[in-house]
Order: structure tokens, then C-alpha cells, then sequence
């Protein structure tokens, strides 16, 4: 693999910003400086550095994004629609490595959105056939009782899908709680509270499988996934 395709596929440096690393001298290989983009190394044995950073490639890369209010999942949009793109809020090398949003997210709809360049772990998560679970925080406009609550973990019957029982766990006040679905219908979780007589005010993904959203990650922002976090997703 060319030194400058192994750069910028560690996330680390674009591919214009890997040459110049390299034509600095600021890039190592197995100790030794390497100032030509176009050297070839084994993607598998080297040992590269930047100063004193290691520099590690990956076959694929994943990252959290914390998604605001506002922006819609997806990684472009029709040159009619004035929607911004979660991939807005993102290095442009993302999209260059071919990264893209793991399912979707409502444009008013907030949290956890994994963003990958991983299309067969992709696919899995997102099959209908893996009951893959999501979580989300949500706040309703009407406290959610008994009846309604059993309605909604039992399941309720749309013109074009029933949605399959789920767990619904309230806070005192019944206005608020989390709820946790293994489908991802279209506004799956607003048209199940509206059809038991409440509307939902607000929404949040928490949990996405065995991700979870990092308390500490700001809305609009993101980080890589750390090691743990990837074995988890992969060990579906």
C-alpha cells in the first residue's frame, strides 16, 4: 500500500494532507524518516509515526456522531432541498473514505448515529432479520397511562406494518421515559404514540445495539469509536 493511501486511511490526515506530512519529514516508517508519498509499506507490519503519534490503518473506521436537531441522515441531498447533511458536521475526509450514516435518524430527532465505512456490518445492523435493538429518550405531550402503555410494549397494528412488541419504560410523571424497538419503520415511534393518543415532543437514540451515546460528547459533535465499542458492534 502507498504511504500516503495508508495516512489518510487512519483517519488521521486527508490525502493532501498525508503528502505534505510526508514531504516534511515528520513521517516514520519502522523508524526510519520516508519523505515519498508514493513509497509502498505492508499495511500490516509497519510500525509508522507521525512525530511521536502512532499512526495505525484500519481496514474500516467508525465513528459516533451526537446528531443535533436539524440535519438530515443522510450523506447528500437533492440539489432541490435546502436540509443539511449530518456529514456537514464532519471532517471532508469522511466522505472522501466513503463513510456514511448507519441508518436513519429524523430530521428533528436527535443522538446516536453510528457513521461508518463498513457496508457488511451496516447491513447487518440495519437487517430486519437481526432484531437489532435501539433505544431512545423520549418526552410526550400526553402522561402515558396503563392501557396506553400496554398498547405500545404489545404492539400496534398500521395500514402497512404491525409494529412488534417492545419495551416501554416510564418515569414518574408518564410524560417522559425510554422506549426500545428492534424495527426502524419510517417515524416509527412517533406514529406508535400518536396511535395510542399522545404526540411525541421529543426524541433522543441512547443505545443503538451495544453502542451507546456518549454522555459526554456534545450535540454536533463526534469521536472515533474505541476499541471495545468496535469488537461489541462486530461480535453481533
Amino acid at each position: 500500500m502507498r504511504l500516503d493511501k495508508y495516512l489518510s486511511g487512519s483517519g488521521m490526515f486527508s490525502r493532501s494532507e498525508a503528502g505534505r506530512a510526508i514531504r516534511s519529514g515528520r513521517i516514520t516508517v519502522n523508524g526510519e524518516v520516508v519523505k515519498s508519498p508514493s513509497v509502498h509499506i505492508d499495511e500490516n507490519t509497519a510500525s509508522v509515526k507521525y512525530g511521536d503519534e502512532a499512526v495505525v490503518w484500519t481496514k474500516y473506521k467508525y465513528a459516533m456522531l451526537n446528531k443535533p436537531e436539524g440535519y438530515i441522515s443522510a450523506t447528500d441531498t437533492d440539489p432541490s432541498d435546502t436540509g443539511r447533511t449530518v456529514m456537514s458536521l464532519l471532517p471532508p475526509e469522511f466522505t472522501r473514505l466513503g463513510m456514511f450514516p448507519c441508518g436513519r435518524l429524523d430530521i428533528d430527532t436527535v443522538g446516536l448515529l453510528l457513521i461508518t465505512d463498513n457496508g457488511p456490518l451496516a447491513h447487518e445492523l440495519l437487517s430486519p432479520k437481526h432484531h437489532v435493538e435501539k433505544t431512545y429518550r423520549f418526552r410526550c405531550s400526553v402522561p402515558v397511562g396503563d392501557e396506553m402503555h400496554e398498547r405500545l410494549e404489545s404492539g400496534i397494528e398500521f395500514s402497512d406494518f404491525t409494529s412488534k412488541p417492545c419495551r416501554v419504560v416510564l418515569d414518574p410523571d408518564g410524560l417522559s421515559g425510554e422506549i426500545s424497538v428492534t424495527e426502524g419503520k419510517f417515524h416509527q415511534v412517533k406514529r406508535m404514540f400518536h396511535a395510542v393518543g399522545s404526540e411525541i415532543v421529543f426524541l433522543e437514540r441512547i443505545r443503538f445495539g451495544p453502542l451507546e451515546l456518549d454522555n459526554s460528547l456534545p450535540r454536533g459533535e463526534w469521536r472515533w469509536l474505541t476499541e471495545a465499542e468496535i469488537a461489541a458492534l462486530n461480535s453481533l
